[in-house]
C-alpha cells in the first residue's frame, strides 16, 4: 500500500513525496483511514514506528477546511517534553509546506510575550506540554472551547511524568464532541483507565506486542563492577571497541551522573554533550543539535532523551545504568536501530543489578547474550539482594545504612540504647565487654528496651520513655505516650 491509497490530500501527498517517503508503516496505513473518518483511536505501538505521522498527516488534510479565531486553537497536541513538542512542530512545518496553517509552540523556557502574540493572532494546531499549556489558560490568555481535534502523544511517559492530572483538567476544558487521538508505547493500567474515560469507542490499533523491542536492535550485556571509577572505565573501554561505531547515546539513571561521566569521557579525548531535564532550553536544544549534526558523537543523558525523539541515524545506545523501570530499557535501545536500519545496544551490569536484569529479560520475554566475560547468577543474585549503596558499597560498609527491624545476632548480650557508641582513638584496645544484667524474676518479664531513634551524625540516642510504661515497649502497642497525656489549656474565644 502507498501514501495515495489512505485518503489524504493532494497537497499533503505531495509534501510526503517531497520528503522521500512513498510506503506508509504499519501504525500509519491503519490509523490514518479511521482518522480521516472522524473516529477516536487508541494506537499501541512501539517506539520508532513513526506513530507521530499517523496523526500529522490526516490533521493536515482534515484542518484545510476551515480557520482559526484569536486564543482560540482548532487542534491541541500535548506532549510530555519539550524536545518531542518541538520535534512535533518541525513534522508539521515539513509535511504542512503546502498549506498556509500557523502553528504555536507552548513549552517552558521560553518567554510567555512571544507564545501570547502567536495565539492573539490565531492558531490552526496548538503543541503544547501540560503544565505551560494550563500557564496560559489560567493568565486567560487562551481558550479550549473551539479544539476540535486533541492528540495525547507518548501517553505511558505522562503516566511517568507525572501530567496525568493535568491531562485529566485539560480533557475538561475541552469540548466533549471532539475526536481524541490516544498514542503510546505501553498500556498500563492507569493509561487503560483514561482511555475509558476520555475516548468514545475508539479504534484500537496495535501493531507490535506492548513493550517489545526492534528486532533489528543486536542487545548485548557487559559485565563491570560497581564501582564508579571501573564502571567509567568499561565505558570507555567498550566504546572503543565498538566496530562500525558512528556515535551513541548513553543514558544515566541520575542527573549527577550525568555531569560525571560527561566529564570523564571529555578528559579522555571523546567529542560528548550533555542532556537532562534541568538544562535550560537553549542548552538542551544545542546539545540535540550538535549531536544531530554530527558535531559530537557521544550524547550522556536522562531518560528525557529515551522517548520519540526522532535522530533516525543513530548507531548504538549504551546503558551506563540498567534501567530501574524495565520499560524504560525498551525506550532506550528504540533510539538507535530506527527507519529500517540495524543498531546495537549495550547495557553495563554490576552485580547489584541483577533485580532490574531480571526484569527486562522477563518483560523482553529473552535472554539477553553477554559480551565478553559475563557475571555468574550467584553474583547477580547477591548483588541484588546485598542492598547494595550509592557507589558500589554495602550499606553495611558505608556506616550509614538504616538500621534493621531484626535484632544482631552477633551480639549476645544487647547494649542499653542509653549509652551512646563512644569514639576509640586508632591503635587504643576495645573495651572491656560490660558486666552481665541480673536475672530477671520470671514473674514480671523485663520490658523490652526501647528502640533507638536516628539522630543526625550517625550517633544514635533512646527514644522518650513515660514514667511507668506498665512492661509495654515504648512507642508499640497500645501505650500512649507521656506527652499526650498532658493537660491542655484552651483559650477562651
Amino acid at each position: 500500500m502507498t501514501f495515495s491509497e489512505l485518503g489524504l490530500s493532494p497537497k499533503v501527498l505531495a509534501a510526503v513525496e517531497a520528503s522521500g517517503y512513498t510506503q506508509p508503516t504499519p501504525i500509519q496505513e491503519r490509523a490514518i483511514p479511521h482518522v480521516l473518518t472522524g473516529r477516536d483511536v487508541l494506537g499501541i505501538a512501539q517506539t520508532g514506528t513513526g506513530k507521530t505521522a499517523s496523526f500529522t498527516l490526516p490533521m493536515l488534510t482534515l484542518l484545510e477546511q476551515g480557520r482559526a479565531r484569536a486564543r482560540m486553537p482548532r487542534t491541541l497536541i500535548l506532549e510530555p517534553t519539550r524536545e518531542l513538542a518541538a520535534q512535533v512542530e518541525e513534522s508539521f512545518a515539513k509535511y504542512g509546506a503546502n498549506h498556509k496553517l500557523s502553528m504555536a509552540l507552548l513549552i517552558g523556557g521560553v518567554s510567555f510575550g512571544d507564545q501570547d502574540a502567536k495565539l492573539t493572532r490565531g492558531v490552526d494546531v496548538l503543541i503544547a506540554t501540560p503544565g505551560r499549556l494550563l500557564d496560559h489558560h489560567e493568565r486567560g490568555r487562551l481558550l479550549l472551547t473551539g479544539i476540535e481535534i486533541l492528540v495525547i502523544d507518548e501517553a505511558d511517559r505522562m503516566l511517568d511524568m507525572g501530567f496525568i492530572p493535568d491531562i485529566e483538567r485539560i480533557c475538561k476544558l475541552i469540548p466533549a464532541r471532539r475526536q481524541t487521538l490516544f498514542f503510546s508505547a505501553t498500556m498500563p493500567p492507569e493509561i487503560t483507565r483514561l482511555t475509558q474515560q476520555f475516548l468514545r469507542d475508539p479504534e484500537r490499533i496495535e501493531v507490535a506486542r506492548p513493550s517489545s523491542a526492534n528486532a533489528s536492535i543486536m542487545q548485548l550485556l557487559v559485565a563491570t563492577s560497581d564501582d564508579p571509577a571501573e564502571k567509567r572505565d568499561a565505558l570507555r573501554r567498550v566504546t572503543r571497541a565498538q566496530e562500525n561505531f558512528k556515535n551513541a547515546i548513553v543514558f544515566c539513571n541520575r542527573k549527577r551522573d550525568i555531569a560525571t561521566v560527561h566529564k570523564s569521557l571529555q578528559t579522555h579525548g571523546f567529542k560528548v554533550a550533555a542532556l537532562h531535564g534541568d538544562m535550560d532550553q537553549r542548552a538542551r536544544m544545542a546539545a540535540l543539535d550538535s549531536f544531530k549534526t554530527g558535531e559530537v558523537d557521544l550524547l550522556v543523558a536522562s531518560d528525557v532523551a529515551a522517548r520519540g525523539l526522532d535522530i533516525p541515524d543513530v548507531s548504538h545506545v549504551i546503558n551506563y545504568d540498567v534501567p530501574i523501570h524495565a520499560e524504560d530499557y525498551v525506550h532506550r535501545i528504540g533510539r538507535t536501530g530506527r527507519a529500517g536500519r540495524s543498531g546495537v545496544a549495550l547495557t553495563l551490569v554490576a552485580p547489584s543489578d541483577g533485580k532490574n536484569l531480571d526484569a527486562i529479560e522477563k518483560l523482553a520475554g529473552v535472554k539477553i547474550e553477554w559480551q565478553g566475560e559475563s557475571l555468574t547468577e550467584e553474583s547477580l543474585a547477591s548483588g541484588g539482594r546485598g542492598g547494595r549503596g550509592r557507589g558500589g558499597r554495602t550499606a553495611a560498609a558505608s556506616g550509614r545504612g538504616r538500621s534493621s527491624s531484626k535484632p544482631a545476632e552477633a551480639s549476645p548480650e544487647p547494649k542499653p540504647a542509653s549509652e551512646k557508641p563512644a569514639g576509640r582513638r586508632r591503635g587504643a584496645a576495645p573495651k572491656a565487654p560490660a558486666e552481665p544484667k541480673a536475672a530477671v524474676p520470671e514473674s514480671k518479664p523485663a520490658p523490652a528496651e526501647a528502640p533507638a531513634s536516628p539522630r543526625r551524625g550517625g550517633e544514635r540516642r533512646p527514644a522518650p520513655q513515660a514514667a511507668d510504661d506498665g512492661g509495654k515497649v515504648v512507642g508499640l502497642g497500645d501505650h500512649v505516650p507521656a506527652f499526650l497525656l498532658r493537660p491542655v489549656r484552651l483559650k477562651r474565644a
